[in-house]
């Protein structure tokens, strides 16, 4: 039987814990300030300045949303080459490598000429800068969570574990409130000219400071032991192929509860830029004052519902989530049409607060799928992968809907049928609620054991 920690301990394992989450989380929103920034320069900026001009207004955004869909081509090979070597040498290393890449990236994009300058060697460079980006935030997301998730008590992973995910809409935010602010002080011909650049030159204060934040903090006192015992051994595997070798029913788990997830998220904060821009013509500047608004509402949903997680379930939260996703587009569109900003705006946060449902959840989940030696690798293959086919692709095929039928109808039910994938990933998956993480490690011993493979000495 394990032992207890004393009670005076107790303040201190919680500051511990609170350092561990605030480092985790001030670079995951250095990385995703950076991630949506170009999301949203890509709706406002990219699709005017960096492409051919067109008579048709979808063309250049379908362009531009391509340029953004590479940056989730790139992510699952980030998350794979950061699970890698994540497992080997600790999360730390990577959270800071990838930090630093992402802040490159993204403070070139915002030295990049345009299309009038260089013609086609604009889209060309930014499609580069773009694949270095998305390959830097696959590999961001796994160590985030799984920083927070190693050190977190097993009755309260889902609380704890939740708060990464929560610095995404804080870093869609400041990407939103930026861009917003640029928009507000200058013309329209001053921001098209040069003050987008001045969001992506910030991101060098930013990375600076998630960097150093991220100096003052250790791995998880598991990890360091499974990695001494790998080392020690030399036997036991870890990796991509070892994880789709033991794993293969987590790894399928994950990809189907994020298929919905993904495609709600970006259909809410992306394509409903273009939705409300191109087809109802509603202002820019209201537009990203909406979903200011919207962002704070995710932010704070996200932790409470993560302690929901620890209390009724990781499965019952999930489904609630998903038959949401289902009914938002036959919700959410008319509420658009009404072009009254409040109406607009509730149906913005409601996308977020049922989006949150899925969110909240999946680093506790994806982590008690996986053993600690293996862990990097699962959770950032079947997180990262299913954006390929996802995330990238739902502006796309949304825009392209809305374009050939000229209704929200289709995109509705595209919605919905991506809900009905996610629904049996959680019909079928186990529920973990206050699982260890020890114990899932010590299974996969016996495992290995079995097959005549030992982690030991």
């Amino acid at each position: 039987m394990a032992s207890t920690a004393p009670t005076s301990d107790a303040p201190m394992r919680q500051s511990s814990l609170r350092r561990v989450v605030t480092a985790s989380m001030a670079g995951t929103v250095v990385e995703w300030y950076e991630f949506f920034l170009y999301a949203t320069a890509a709706t406002l900026v990219f699709n005017k300045i960096m492409f051919p001009p067109s008579d048709d207004p979808y063309a250049p955004i379908i362009a531009a949303f391509v340029t953004y869909a590479v940056g989730f081509v790139a992510r699952p090979l980030g998350g794979i080459v950061f699970g890698h070597f994540g497992d080997k040498y600790g999360r730390k290393k990577l959270l800071q490598f990838a930090i630093i890449l992402v802040g490159v990236a993204t403070f070139l994009m915002g030295c990049l000429p345009t299309f009038d300058a260089i013609g086609y060697w604009a889209p060309a460079l930014l499609v580069a800068l773009r694949f270095a980006q998305g390959f830097a935030v696959g590999g961001e997301w796994g160590g985030a969570v799984l920083l927070v998730s190693e050190h977190s008590p097993d009755k309260t992973r889902g609380f704890w574990s939740s708060w990464p995910q929560a610095a995404v809409p804080i870093g869609n935010l400041l990407a939103t409130v930026v861009l917003l602010v640029l928009s507000r002080t200058l013309s329209e011909e001053q921001f098209l000219a040069w003050g987008w650049r001045i969001g992506f030159w910030l991101s060098v204060v930013i990375v600076a400071i998630g960097y150093y934040v991220r100096t003052r903090v250790t791995d998880a006192p598991i990890f360091l032991e499974v990695q001494q015992q790998i080392e020690r051994s030399k036997a036991a595997r870890y990796g991509v192929l070892e994880v789709l070798k033991r794993y293969p029913r987590g790894v399928l788990t994950a990809m189907g509860l994020r298929f919905a997830e993904n495609i709600m998220y970006y259909l809410v904060v992306t394509f409903s830029i273009t939705y409300l821009a191109v087809a109802l013509e509603v202002d820019t500047a209201e537009i990203l004052g909406l979903l200011v608004i919207a962002h704070i509402v995710h932010m704070i949903v996200i932790p409470l519902i993560g302690g929901l997680t620890d209390r009724l379930g990781r499965k019952p939260v999930y489904l609630i989530g998903t038959l949401g996703a289902a009914a938002w587009g036959f919700i959410a569109f008319p509420m658009f049409d009404t072009r009254n900003p409040a109406i607009i705006v509730a149906a913005i946060c409601l996308g977020l607060f049922i989006h949150a449902f899925m969110y909240a959840p999946q680093p506790a989940i994806m982590s008690e799928m996986f053993p600690t030696r293996m862990r990097y690798s699962g959770v950032s293959l079947g997180y990262q992968v299913t954006s390929i086919v996802a995330g990238s692709l739902a502006p796309i095929i949304a825009t392209a809907l809305l374009r050939e039928y000229g209704s929200y109808i289709p995109v509705a039910v595209y919605l919905a049928i991506a809900a009905g994938v996610t629904l049996i990933a959680v019909i079928s998956m186990r529920e973990t609620k206050g699982s260890s993480l020890h114990e899932l490690d010590r299974l996969d011993e016996e495992k290995l054991a079995a097959d005549g493979v030992s982690t030991r000495a």
